[in-house]
């Protein structure tokens, strides 16, 4: 079996290394790093005891295993930072709980309304052109809305 798999041996796991590294830049996430640091431990393993290329790839899987088992805890989603602008690419959420003024009149429970530049779709009671509204909810694309 030597024969199909001549390649293996320190070179290999430092390349192999390299490649997936290169795979790291090039891909999003953070997951080949853990497997080119299982492949140098796999190469420094196989450097100081010598391993037939059955042992190397049993190397290479269980040290991937510790790895990525043990960076786990630092992708979790309680370890994200808190940021100052929770809704930056939800910018419907951030209407809620503020008042703006009719353009056009709610008739039959639906209506648009301009904000900021951009026109929404709402939905709640018939109310006429001039009207304060608060927005109370997210429905979809859509805003709820109350008189205010």
């Amino acid at each position: 079996m030597q024969e199909l798999f001549p390649v293996t041996g320190i070179w290999f796991w430092w390349i192999a290394a390299g490649v997936l590294l290169l795979l790291e830049l090039l891909t999003p996430g953070v997951f080949a790093m853990w497997l080119a640091l299982a492949a140098v431990s796999a190469g420094i393993t196989d450097y100081f005891f010598d391993l037939n290329w059955q042992l190397e790839l049993l190397a290479f899987a269980g040290f991937s295993l510790v790895y990525v088992y043990l960076a786990r805890p630092w992708y979790s989603k309680s370890k994200l930072q808190n940021s100052d602008q929770p809704n930056l690419n939800q910018r419907i959420y951030g209407f809620v709980g503020k008042s703006y003024v009719l353009h056009e009149p709610i008739v039959d429970g639906e209506g648009k309304l301009d904000i900021e530049g951009t026109r929404w779709d709402l939905l709640g009671p018939d109310l006429a052109k001039g009207k304060t509204v608060r927005v109370t909810a997210v429905e979809g694309m859509k805003l709820r809305v109350a008189e205010d």
